[in-house]
């Protein structure tokens, strides 16, 4: 008889993307325990009314939902090496990461994008019927796509599953780049002439608005491009690599900043040291 430990008996039956190391256990167990909270926490302050409202903050709503299950998704990954019956669970919430992060990123760039470059246009679609219709559909796709990462997973079709994820990093990349460089590009430009006191203020506004936009820019660049990197090597040598937990845990730290600056807005991080 062959003597094998439990441990490695149950890690025989996982996929090889599902088993992670000490170091990724640590940044995964970091996430939870931190971001479960401050998510939470931006839930409750948007539905008791201390932001700006539901209607002007559904997406942001939307987003920290999304940010618990993928909190929740980390924990599983930890777990599943102990526990394999969370494998199935596991492989579902994953596509919260792959499809729910990036599509509320992407909406709320794409709003911020009409808000500055088309305001006639931001305007009509203003009122909350519109964001609720987007984030419906939003969540029809992310629940697609859950589906499909538990299918490829359980089948372990590497090239499958790296297509799939690489395909939507990808376009919501560059559909975040693209409305991010042109607001950048919108807020560089001088209004128009004013003096005194409204143009000072006007100017502060901008300028903070600008900076704002600037590390959202460096955020989804960190996020994204390492794990698209890494999705191209995966394909090429058609195995997973130990290598890939680095552009992972780029992606999940990366969720840290729109709470923070959400926060710092509402003024619960005055301590940070922003324009």
């Amino acid at each position: 008889m062959n003597s094998t430990t439990p441990g490695a008996s149950t890690n025989s039956t996982i996929p090889s993307i599902l088993i992670v190391g000490y170091l990724d256990t640590c940044v995964f167990n970091i996430n939870f325990l931190f971001g479960l909270p401050t998510h939470s926490y931006i839930i409750w302050l948007i539905i008791t009314g201390a932001g700006s409202g539901v209607a002007s903050e559904f997406f942001i709503l939307n987003l920290s939902v999304c940010e618990i299950g993928n909190c929740l998704d980390l924990l599983f990954f930890v777990l599943v090496n102990w526990i394999s019956d969370l494998q199935p669970l596991a492989n579902f919430l994953l596509g919260l990461s792959i499809a729910g992060r990036p599509l509320f990123q992407c909406v709320m760039c794409v709003e911020r994008y009409l808000a500055v470059v088309h305001p006639v246009t931001f305007l009509k679609f203003k009122p909350l019927r519109y964001r609720v219709i987007c984030c419906t559909a939003a969540w029809i796709i992310i629940l697609g796509s859950c589906l499909c990462c538990m299918i490829t997973l359980m089948l372990n079709n590497i090239n499958g599953h790296t297509w799939f994820f690489m395909m939507q990093f990808l376009l919501v990349f560059s559909i975040q780049l693209f409305c991010l460089v042109a607001v950048l590009r919108a807020l560089k430009q001088s209004g128009p002439g004013e003096r005194g006191r409204k143009r000072e203020e006007e100017n502060y506004t901008k300028r903070r608005a600008f900076y704002i936009i600037l590390i959202t820019t460096v955020n989804i660049v960190f996020a994204y491009v390492p794990i698209i990197i890494a999705g191209v090597f995966i394909i090429l040598i058609n195995q997973y690599i130990w290598t890939f937990w680095a552009p992972v845990i780029c992606f999940a730290l990366a969720g840290f900043v729109h709470p923070v600056l959400y926060l710092h807005r509402m003024g619960k991080l005055s301590c940070l040291c922003f324009p």
